[in-house]
C-alpha cells in the first residue's frame, strides 16, 4: 500500500489478555471535538503533532455510515447537514448513508485513494472532502496548531511519511508491560 517504513523496536511485551471496553475507552469517537481529540490524545503523552499524524492512518480503510450520518443530517442538532462538506461529496455520501437505516453501509476514509498509503487524505481535509467529524475538526477545530500541520502535511507527503512513523513508535512506548507483565510473543497474533 506504500507509505514509509520505521525500525521496530523489539522486545515490547503483549498482554496475555484483551478488553474490549477498555480498549474502546481510548479511542476517541468520530464525532469528537478537536479538543476532546487533543485531551484523549494528551491522556496517553501525545502530543497534536502526533494527533495529526497519526490521523493521517485514515488513509486507508473505511468507515461505517452510522459514524458519519449525523454529519449529513443533524450535524449541529438542528437537522441540517454538516456546513464544511463539500456539496459534491455530501451527496455521494448520502446516496450510500440514507437518514433511516445503512448503518453497516461503508464508505472508504480516503475515497480517493482508498488502498494506497499517502497524503491525500489531508488534501480532502482541505477540499471539505474529509468523512469522519474527527477528520474535519482537524482543519477547522480553532485550537492549537492542527490547521497548519493538515496543510504542511497535505504539502508534503515526505513530512507526513516521517512523522507518521515517529508517532507510531511513540504510541506503540504507551505504558509498557514490564517484569513478569505480558509477554513478547513469538506470533504477534497469538498468545504464546
Amino acid at each position: 500500500s506504500g507509505g514509509p517504513s520505521w525500525e521496530l523496536p523489539l522486545g515490547r511485551r503483549d498482554s496475555k489478555t484483551a478488553s474490549l471496553s477498555t480498549s474502546n475507552n481510548n479511542i476517541p469517537p468520530p464525532n469528537s471535538t478537536l479538543q476532546n481529540l487533543i485531551t484523549l490524545f494528551q491522556r496517553q503523552g501525545l502530543d497534536e503533532v502526533d494527533l495529526v499524524a497519526l490521523s493521517g492512518g485514515h488513509t486507508i480503510g473505511v468507515a461505517r455510515c452510522a459514524t458519519f450520518k449525523q454529519r449529513l443530517y443533524n450535524q449541529n442538532g438542528n437537522n441540517l447537514p454538516d456546513q464544511t462538506l463539500e456539496r459534491t461529496y455530501y451527496y455521494g455520501l448520502k446516496s450510500v448513508c440514507p437518514k433511516s437505516g445503512g448503518d453497516n453501509n461503508i464508505s472508504p476514509l480516503d475515497f480517493g485513494s482508498p488502498v494506497k498509503f499517502d497524503n491525500l487524505y489531508f488534501k480532502l481535509i482541505l477540499w471539505g472532502k474529509g468523512l469522519l467529524n474527527s477528520d474535519e475538526v482537524l482543519l477547522t477545530g480553532n485550537v492549537g496548531n492542527t490547521m497548519e500541520l493538515v496543510k504542511a502535511y497535505a504539502k508534503d507527503e515526505n513530512l507526513f511519511f516521517k512523522q507518521f512513523a515517529k508517532s507510531m513508535i511513540k504510541m506503540g512506548n504507551i505504558s509498557p508491560l514490564t517484569g513478569f507483565n505480558g509477554e513478547v510473543r513469538k506470533n504477534c497474533r497469538l498468545v504464546n
